[in-house]
């Protein structure tokens, strides 16, 4: 009731729920671009090509809670390498825009090599003879690409795009051990962080903080379990997974 009637309690709730959106949606939007990409790059005959295969695959295969504490370092403030790249003394982590920049581009790192190697798999299923006949039919690349490749592309991957947001939803590593859900104001007894997801903002109100509020941390996960089992359904009824079995 609580969480629809108390302003106190909807108010920073729903600011966590719109970040939680946003978070996971530029998280997809951003890691299937850079995927594609490199499947495209990769998909042309290039000196050298299963060398930048491998390497590109790299942040897939290691363990991503040492990644993330290894760009925590990188974004310190005072001894980071980011900064001293950049010769600057930006304080990632403690500016709200800062440590959303930071969470997204982390994550971008994270992920990309998965949709690299699912599109370059798509990429392959497309038959060939279609983007042959468009060109005999005078389509340049670019016409090709946008009408034919990418169309098909979507229909094959966009399961798994659904399902990476549901994932991203609840990605609750990446912001537990990079920000930490920060920066969050808590001389004024701030909750919500400015990086903070549904899955981190429960996790403090049940874990995080003197006063332990089980109940409301309850609620809120039946909340989160609602819109991931949605996002879950229509995933599996846009796959027709189903379908097979009726």
């Amino acid at each position: 009731i609580d969480i629809v009637t108390n302003e106190q309690v909807r108010g920073p709730l729903f600011s966590v729920f719109l970040w939680t959106v946003v978070f996971a949606g530029l998280t997809v939007l951003t890691q299937f671009s850079l995927g594609l990409l490199v499947a495209i790059a990769m998909n042309k005959k290039i000196r050298g090509r299963r060398i930048y295969r491998s390497i590109f695959i790299l942040p897939y295969a290691m363990p991503s809670i040492m990644s993330i504490l290894i760009w925590g370092g990188m974004f310190n403030t005072e001894f980071g390498a980011i900064n001293t790249l950049l010769g600057s003394e930006i304080a990632w982590f403690q500016n709200p825009n800062f440590a959303r920049f930071a969470v997204i581009l982390v994550n971008l790192w994270l992920g990309f090599p998965y949709f690299y190697l699912i599109n370059s798999g798509a990429m392959q299923a497309i038959p060939s003879e279609l983007s042959e006949a468009a060109s005999i039919d005078g389509a340049s690349p670019r016409q090709i690409f946008s009408k034919i490749t990418l169309p098909l592309l979507l229909k094959i991957v966009s399961p798994l795009l659904i399902a990476s947001f549901a994932f991203n939803f609840n990605n609750f590593n990446l912001i537990y051990l990079l920000t930490g859900g920060g920066p969050r104001n808590e001389l004024d007894g701030e909750m919500a962080g400015a990086t903070d997801i549904l899955i981190s903002y429960t996790y403090r109100i049940a874990f995080g903080t003197n006063v332990q509020d089980l109940g409301f941390a309850s609620a809120i996960s039946v909340v989160i379990f609602f819109i991931v089992a949605a996002i879950s359904l229509y995933g599996v009824r846009k796959s027709k997974v189903l379908d097979t079995f009726s």
